[in-house]
């Protein structure tokens, strides 16, 4: 038969068993050795084809991708390598072969193999053997292993998947079934390798950097407290990094396979907490349309980050402790109890001991939740730090703005040591990206921002009535009133203190600027000029 005639047999074949014979002809001498039979076809199905096509049609039908992924082949049949290094390699595949599980080991040991396709049955260390000796190598585990076996039974079959198979075929084998089974696989891998490396940079962007004392002895607490369950409460400024602190205690603890959930209490409003945190059922209030999963049940097997505690009302806080106490919940607008497994870090810039002494924070929630207290050191505290985390910045700033990092003079580090940090570690990042949006080549002291006249550290709870100029506390009729009292004198403070300047006074106060301009609604709070 012709060449063109070969073409034209095998452009209108659709079996895809003769077209991966079709292949074989290159490998297998006319004749009675090496026939398609052996390859596990029986002689009643053999193609035709098989006895016209040269090596040079073989030659000319292939195509070469930009694929340069490199297989390990694992079988004891020669022809069955053969055959699946034609097809691979016809697919810009490099190939690697090996007659046992032994010679794949040392061939997994010196090259970088991303895919193996392993037979059951092998002379020696069988293939299930040897799936569970790759998946015991640290630098081979994740490695995508396709098993083959024309002899196999199910137990074979299910003590592969469980060892993390990636697929398993009956010989004879389908040829674009094992295309399409490694392309998937290598994909996959990808995929996951991708997925890895972001995890990784969102990490590394999201680590708790410096070298001094205060974050040193942080970094030992934080190893000491995160592989046990035990609840931590996070205290500290505003800007100074509570979340980082909850992220890391979450990342080397037990559950970090889990989920992580943050909830800002102080970003909900007091009526949607408990329906956000606990779950609702339909119909359970107006717009309810479906029935909806809380926080707490998305965290279910991970961690709950409860960020600026302080600001929940005391209904949530009731149900909160319940959870706390019990492990368990009921959404709203039903009666039905779901068992959570879950634990509990909470933050807030507030000092919730005078939060209890004043009645606005349960106390034997405090109990529950101050476990482990740790606390988030101001940037005045660690000024040796400002340094490493303003030059940290401006490369981040350069990574995510894809331009070059800025170099930045000495003497611009040490002014920036120099000041005060209200806003923390948050205050810091904001100069720097400003810093370095509008200079020029180089950060000079020229190019750093004056330091407001009147910024100053915000006062401590001492000598509170007369430092905001309330009267005594047997003055006000009731603790609403003098709690709005109280806050009105403490914002229009801040805002003074910050020469009302509302960015850096929210900062300031742990408030989103939206909630800030609310509250100055609320409580007629204007500048006099």
């Amino acid at each position: 038969m012709s060449v063109h005639a070969c073409y034209r047999r095998a452009a209108t074949h659709h079996d895809k068993r003769l077209s991966y014979a079709f292949l074989a002809p290159q490998l297998i001498p006319r004749g009675s050795q090496g026939s398609t039979q052996e390859l596990g076809y029986p002689r009643e199905r053999r193609s035709p084809l098989v006895a016209c096509a040269p090596v040079a049609v073989i030659a000319r039908m292939r195509y070469v991708t930009s694929v340069s992924a490199t297989i390990l082949i694992i079988d004891d049949e020669r022809n069955i390598r053969r055959v699946l290094e034609m097809v691979l390699t016809g697919e810009g595949f490099e190939v690697r072969e090996a007659e046992t599980a032994e010679q794949g080991l040392k061939i997994l040991e010196r090259e970088n193999i991303d895919a193996v396709i392993l037979d059951v049955r092998l002379p020696g260390m069988n293939g299930v053997e040897a799936l569970a000796a790759i998946r015991a190598r640290p630098d081979a585990s994740r490695i995508p292993v396709l098993m083959i076996s024309g002899h196999a039974g199910i137990q074979d079959a299910v003590a592969a998947v469980q060892l993390g198979a990636t697929d398993f075929f009956e010989k004879p084998l389908d040829r674009e079934r094992v295309l399409i089974s490694v392309r998937n696989a290598l994909k996959t891998r990808e995929l996951e390798s991708e997925v890895e490396q972001l995890r990784k940079r969102t990490q590394d962007q999201g680590e708790i950097m410096g070298k001094s004392p205060a974050i040193e002895d942080l970094h030992l607490q934080i190893a000491k407290v995160a592989p046990t369950n035990g609840r931590v409460l996070i205290t500290g400024e505003s800007g100074t990094g509570k979340e980082l602190i909850a992220r890391a205690l979450y990342r080397q603890s037990q559950r970090s396979q889990g989920p992580f959930v943050k909830v800002n209490c102080a970003a909900i409003p007091g009526e949607l907490i408990e329906s956000e945190l606990f779950g609702y059922e339909k119909g359970a209030f107006t717009g309810a349309q479906k029935p909806r999963r809380g926080l707490f049940e998305a965290a279910h097997h991970g961690t709950l980050f409860l960020d600026e505690i302080g600001d929940m009302s005391l209904g949530a806080q009731a149900k909160v402790l319940r959870v706390l106490q019990s492990g368990e919940l009921t959404r709203v607008g039903s009666e039905q109890t779901i068992t959570v497994d879950v634990r509990v870090i909470a933050a807030t810039h507030r000092d919730l001991e005078r939060e209890v002494a004043l009645g606005t924070f349960r106390e034997d929630l405090f109990f529950r939740l101050n476990v482990v207290p740790l606390r988030s050191p101001a940037l005045r505290e660690r000024r040796q730090d400002i340094p490493l985390l303003a030059k940290a910045f401006l490369d981040a700033y350069a990574l995510e703005s894809g331009i070059k990092a800025k170099p930045i003079d000495d003497v611009v580090l040490k002014e920036l040591e120099k000041r005060e940090w209200p806003g923390n570690v948050r205050e810091l990042k904001n100069i720097v990206e400003r810093m370095a949006i509008l200079s020029g080549e180089r950060i000079s002291l020229e190019d750093l921002p004056e330091s407001p006249p009147n910024e100053k550290p915000v006062p401590s709870h001492a000598g509170v009535f007369e430092e905001f100029g309330l009267v005594s506390a047997g003055h006000y009729e009731s603790l609403r009133e003098f709690r709005h009292r109280a806050e009105r004198s403490y914002i229009t403070y801040i805002l003074n203190n910050y020469s009302w300047n509302v960015s850096r006074a929210a900062s300031a106060l742990g408030l989103e600027r939206t909630n800030l301009h609310k509250k100055m609604r609320n409580y007629a709070i204007k500048r006099e000029d």
